[in-house]
């Protein structure tokens, strides 16, 4: 299967040097320095579970040079993404599907402003990894997976296809039935892990074992999931108390990406997070005061000011 792979980051560098080890026709669309790093160096996968290094990948600016591929996965940050999207149409080809595998829940919406609503699916990524730098993926070890589905039935024939490609590459890659209610489950945590980690600058375990801390948590994860069941996410009405059991398995050194982009001066991707759970609660007239607060404490960082 030829896959396009824009970003290589920690989770198109990391899914996209298994596909292409699995012999998949994996081919990175970067810029810049990670194109220099890869083309110089290849990826490296740093992982107590899948260590790997191709020191020769296919990688290009230039989606042109790439040409139509059966799916694209989309794996930028979303304060790139308006900017990344006009790379995806001369990677189209009559059947390809674009697959975002991005934090938040309006990436689908995001690519469909650029390209055809019909050839846009949506995907969840599940992966502790960060870039320590170009070309070098490192991963955390305990869970890599995919999960991803169709906004209309005529992708499944390929969603399924990349489904079978993922499994004989050694990736945990599945289509599942109701990939909105997935792709809310991922981001009512999302939204807690990112918010409470940014703003206190502490890991979870900080957080969950102070009460006004673990309070403020679960409150922000409430938000987030009434806003999901205004929008339709079927969500169970116990989520958030599982939400919360769930933090209390994680390892204590446990923070969120944002935190990491923070400490960096990278921009956030705040306005995604807590600032989407804002807007989208503004359509049902739901009040988002906890998610409100956290938009407004990290309001000066969201550029990319160092904290």
């Amino acid at each position: 299967m030829k896959i396009a792979i824009i970003g290589a980051g920690g989770i198109g560098g990391y899914f996209g040097g298994l596909l292409a080890a699995g012999g998949q026709d994996v081919h990175f669309v970067v810029r810049n320095r990670t194109l220099a790093a890869l083309r110089a160096n290849g990826l490296r996968i740093e992982s107590p579970a899948t260590p790997l290094h191709l020191p020769a990948v296919q990688a290009s600016d230039d989606p042109a040079s790439v040409g139509p591929a059966d799916v694209v996965i989309f794996a930028v940050k979303l304060p790139d993404a308006h900017e990344a999207a006009r790379l995806l149409p001369p990677l189209l080809g009559p059947s390809t599907i674009v697959i975002p595998f991005q934090n938040g829940v309006e990436s689908a919406q995001i690519l469909s402003q650029s390209i055809a609503p019909e050839k846009v699916a949506s995907g969840v990524a599940y992966i502790p990894s960060a870039v320590r730098e170009p070309g070098v993926i490192v991963h955390g070890g305990a869970f890599a997976r995919l999960r991803f589905g169709a906004r209309n039935a005529a992708q499944l024939p390929v969603l399924q296809a990349f489904a079978d490609a993922c499994r004989t590459s050694g990736v945990d890659g599945e289509v599942v039935a109701d990939i909105k209610r997935e792709t809310w489950e991922k981001f009512v945590f999302l939204v807690g892990l990112s918010a409470m980690t940014t703003v206190t600058r502490k890991p979870i375990g900080v957080i969950r074992s102070d009460a006004d801390m673990r309070e403020t948590l679960q409150a922000v994860m409430a938000e987030t999931s009434a806003v999901g069941h205004a929008e339709g996410a079927g969500l169970p009405a116990d989520f958030v108390a599982n939400r919360m059991a769930f933090v209390d398995t994680l390892p204590e050194t446990m923070q969120a990406s944002m935190l990491h982009d923070l400490q960096a001066g990278k921009p956030l991707e705040l306005p995604w997070l807590s600032g989407g759970v804002v807007r989208l609660a503004q359509r049902h007239a739901i009040a988002t005061p906890v998610n409100r607060t956290i938009v407004a404490a990290l309001k000066p960082y969201v550029g990319g000011t160092p904290a």
